[in-house]
């Protein structure tokens, strides 16, 4: 079975052809700035790989480009778009209305644009991506994957808020959680490599950042709430802010709700600390001495530990904390932040093993700590695959 999936951000195209079951990727690729003049497209497979800049306007032109390579003469690795089988798309919010995979039909469409204000960055573009390829993939099975999904099994006590019972009820107001396709997939990953069902805290670090805390498999706990806004300080977004500093800003400083809304989500986290949001360059500069990225270093680490006692105490015990995604993959130095002085719940970090690079799945801990330190790289899309596969065989 053939499936492409596609992951539609704001401004990007990430996407994969996979062949199932047997997870063999026959190509993939990415499309960012969309929009702009300088859009930089990249298509990669076994035997070759380009690399353009050329101006796309949107992501209906972006996923012309992309079925086009994928049918051309030279480099193309089908022959019709009527050999892809199905299209799996990653969605962010599905909110009380998704707690699985599902076909893509008129009414789950409308259900994720009624969700718009819950992730405005995200599903929107989610839903675009979803448009345009019922366009191009004509006879393909369309299938959303929500990342709201995994977190379905956190408990009553854990993602309802202490707010009025009848608010929360009419309005479906509770925790959803985030990065759900990411946090499954690494702890599957660290539950066959442990060959036991074990106590799992997951810290998933890209320009959006969240943990999870994973017992027996499920989702337990989680930092980011309502919306992909709350938990760790993120690259543009602020993570967790005293509710007080909104009710200051509009009511004394006379700033509106959405400027509030706009700072949080865009101009906030390592930006607004920094006044960069790529983390190589924070790293950069605080090796050179820049005091505000050297300190936001730091409260990135603090916040992370803060949550590995919390989730510690919640889980009743600690077999591994588990680092994926962009910066948990490889940053070596917010690793390092994080794991040293944890020798209390049993963390200790092996230096040499944790500045060594690799993509396969690697333990970074000393021989004595008595929990294990782990990288995994992420596979969203592989996993998106499997729910698919799975999803169509049923």
């Amino acid at each position: 079975m053939k499936i492409v999936i596609i992951n539609s951000g704001s401004s990007s195209i990430k996407y994969q052809l996979i062949n199932m079951p047997s997870k063999e990727v026959i190509c993939n690729g990415m499309i960012d700035r969309i929009g702009l003049e300088t859009s930089n497209f990249t298509y990669k497979t076994d035997k070759d790989s380009l690399e353009e800049i050329l101006p796309i306007a949107n992501h209906k032109i972006g996923l012309e480009k992309i079925a086009q390579l994928l049918m051309d003469d030279k480099v193309g690795v089908i022959r019709s778009t009527k050999e892809i089988d199905a299209v799996g798309h990653r969605v962010v919010h599905g909110g009380a209305s998704f707690s699985d995979t599902v076909i893509i039909d008129t009414d789950v469409k409308e259900k994720i644009k009624q969700l718009f204000d819950l992730a405005p960055l995200h599903n929107p573009a989610n839903l675009e991506g979803i448009i345009v390829a019922e366009e191009i993939f004509g006879t393909a099975k369309q299938v959303a994957v929500f990342d709201t999904a995994f977190h379905q099994t956190i408990p009553v006590l854990a993602h309802k808020f202490a707010l009025p019972n009848y608010l929360l009820t009419e309005n479906k107001i509770r925790v959803y959680g985030f990065h759900g396709t990411s946090h499954k997939y690494v702890s599957e990953k660290a539950i066959d490599y442990l060959e036991k069902s074990s106590k799992i805290i997951t810290i998933h670090l890209g320009n959006g950042c969240s943990m999870t805390a994973i017992k027996d498999g499920k989702s337990i706990d989680h930092t980011l709430g309502f919306g992909p806004m709350n938990g760790l300080i993120m690259g543009t977004r602020s993570g967790d802010v005293d509710q007080s500093v909104i009710f200051y800003l509009v009511n004394s400083l006379g700033y509106s709700l959405d400027s509030v809304n706009t700072m949080l989500q865009k101009q906030s986290g390592m930006l607004g600390l920094t006044g960069y949001s790529d983390l190589r360059d924070i790293e950069d500069n605080a090796e050179k001495g820049n005091l505000d990225c050297q300190l936001a270093l730091a409260m990135n680490a603090y916040r992370i530990k803060k949550y590995i006692g919390s989730y510690a105490a919640v889980l009743n015990g600690l077999d591994a904390i588990i680092f994926t995604a962009g910066i948990g993959e490889n940053s070596s130095y917010i690793r390092k932040l994080v794991c040293t002085d944890m020798d209390y719940y049993g963390i200790e970090l092996d230096h040499a093993k944790n500045e060594t690079r690799s993509k396969e799945i690697r333990e970074i801990n000393t021989l004595d700590s008595k929990t294990k330190i782990m990288v995994i790289p992420t596979n969203e899309e592989i996993e998106i695959a499997n729910q698919v596969y799975h999803l169509l065989l049923s």
